[in-house]
């Protein structure tokens, strides 16, 4: 790769580069496995820099998802976690807090979650991509996507009872 092209990688990584590290931590649930999900996707992105064309950001997140989706397939299901208890929101104190221990207790709930439902969430919900663009980035059919989302949610909200609450909240004030 000539200088031009490390130049323009290292700012692209620079610029871009927290970015992608909250959505391979979305997608891997841990730091240190996130760290090193992206740090495989830009090496697997710096030996096709001079190909790629365009927007390079949208490439690289491709890579993340199928890298990850892979890890999860070699694995398997890892068996559910059981976390510390959250204090009642009365114990807590302010309203501040309650969204606060009710947005761990769904970074835990996330966990949890199937592989591809969790996939469907990070992509359609944080990435904010289309049902298509979903479908496109995973391999599978649109009404795939809508399933697993239906479901994703659906266990979210029994898992996390105060998840419906704060989602009400929060469309009220757009």
């Amino acid at each position: 790769m000539g200088r031009e092209s490390e130049r323009e990688f290292t700012a692209f990584v620079h610029e871009r580069g927290d970015v992608l590290l909250r959505v391979a931590y979305a997608l891997a649930g841990d730091r240190y496995a996130a760290e090193d999900l992206l740090q495989n996707a830009l090496a697997k992105a710096y030996a096709r820099w001079p190909r790629i064309r365009g927007d390079a950001e949208p490439y690289i997140r491709r890579i993340l998802y199928h890298d990850q989706v892979s890890t999860w397939r070699r694995r398997g299901r890892r068996p559910e976690v059981p976390t510390a208890e959250v204090p009642e929101p009365d114990a807590i104190g302010s309203p501040h807090d309650h969204d606060t221990a009710v947005r761990l207790l769904l970074r835990e709930a996330l966990l949890m979650l199937p592989p591809r439902q969790r996939a469907v969430l990070v992509l359609r919900y944080l990435e904010d991509m289309s049902v298509e663009q979903t479908a496109e980035a995973l391999g599978c059919r649109p009404g795939t996507v809508a399933s697993q989302a239906s479901r994703a949610l659906a266990k979210l909200r029994e898992l996390v009872p105060e998840f419906d609450d704060m989602t009400h909240r929060e469309r009220a004030v757009r």
